[in-house]
């Protein structure tokens, strides 16, 4: 098949043709048909993952057709459309016993653990866990972009935030996944706040839902912009880029009691931001995490969608062959993108 496939951490990717991968006893082999490229392959390019092993083909926001089935797969077959959360789940560890495959203490991640979907076929485990059948009228790009961003930022939002309507929420960062949480914050009904450096980021924001948006490069103070917008305070904020000054933002800007969730990586020399712990303790704030979603949780995403309540097609900024997704990875941490970038030419 052929692959974008590196060597070396910071080096760049090449395509070349490398054997086709065989499905595990309880997985398939997926054909794909459309894979995002998300900051988190970028952060797997440079070493920021130590479960990487070189050589080595990255991507995990994927959509497709199966191809293949191991013998003990039961609910899934040739030809089925699919796609899968980019972290998959052991099945038998505690957490998956508990419904958290997400937290999975034996998770894969396709990408990262194993070779991923920059590629023209994808190795899943553990199918009948993790994969989720796709309906007919959701094309494979708009699958693709729910990948890690959308998902993941369903979760921070809808399970981990907890918002409710009428709440303020603030996103920091207006990325794939700022404007994902933007678009399932605004069809919950919250007030949504936007924050990010790029007017053109800003003005999808705005078009996607967010009430006041906030240029973070000529704001002096974001957190107190956002204290006075939202009268006192977010009661749940998001940081949806990953950097310690927007980490430290998306603190100091909540009202009291209220809920941060730190949805972007703090990775390398990011990974140990400055909290203001002083309000933490004092306003009772709380400090989440949110990795991924788990594949049961996919019904309620997609019945959502089915229903109108959101359209994660509008997230795609551009459509790019295999060749060109070398160029778009390596760059990534430029913020060139406007929106969400999928392969659908292999």
């Amino acid at each position: 098949m052929k692959a974008v496939i590196y060597e070396a951490f910071s080096q760049p990717p090449q395509i070349r043709t490398v054997p086709d991968p065989e499905p595990e006893r309880d997985g398939v082999v997926v054909k794909v048909m459309a894979t995002g490229v998300c900051r988190s392959d970028w952060h797997g390019w440079v070493g920021h993952d130590p479960d990487i092993t070189l050589p080595h083909v990255p991507g995990h926001e994927l959509a497709g057709v199966v191809a293949a089935t191991g013998r003990d797969v039961k609910r899934f077959r040739e030809g089925d459309r699919v796609t899968v959360p980019f972290v998959g789940g052991c099945g038998s560890c505690p957490q998956c016993a508990s419904g958290n495959q997400q937290v999975c203490d034996r998770q894969f991640q396709p990408g990262f653990t194993h070779w991923g979907s920059f590629a023209e076929f994808v190795r899943l485990d553990h199918a009948d866990l993790n994969l989720v059948r796709l309906p007919d009228h959701i094309d494979f790009a708009t699958a693709a972009s729910l990948g890690c961003r959308f998902v993941t930022s369903f979760r921070a939002v809808v399970d981990q935030g907890r918002t409710k309507p009428g709440e303020w929420l603030a996103v920091h960062g207006c990325g794939g996944v700022g404007l994902s949480a933007i678009m399932i914050g605004s069809a919950l009904g919250a007030q949504i706040i936007a924050v990010d450096i790029d007017a053109e980021k800003l003005a999808l924001a705005r078009s996607l839902g967010a009430a006041v948006a906030i240029d973070a490069a000529a704001t002096d103070d974001v957190a107190a912009a956002i204290r006075e917008a939202s009268g006192g305070g977010a009661h749940v904020s998001l940081d949806a880029l990953g950097h310690p000054q927007t980490c430290f933002n998306s603190i100091a800007c909540l009202r009291k009691r209220g809920r941060h969730v730190q949805v972007g990586l703090m990775a390398g020399e990011h990974a140990q931001p400055a909290v203001p712990m002083g309000r933490v303790i004092a306003d009772e704030l709380e400090i989440v995490g949110s990795h991924g979603i788990q594949a049961h949780r996919y019904d309620d995403i997609l019945a959502m969608i089915l229903a109108g309540r959101f359209a994660p097609e509008r997230l795609i900024g551009r459509r790019i062959s295999l060749e060109e997704s070398i160029q778009v990875l390596t760059t990534m941490d430029r913020f060139q993108e406007t929106g969400v970038v999928v392969i659908d030419r292999f």
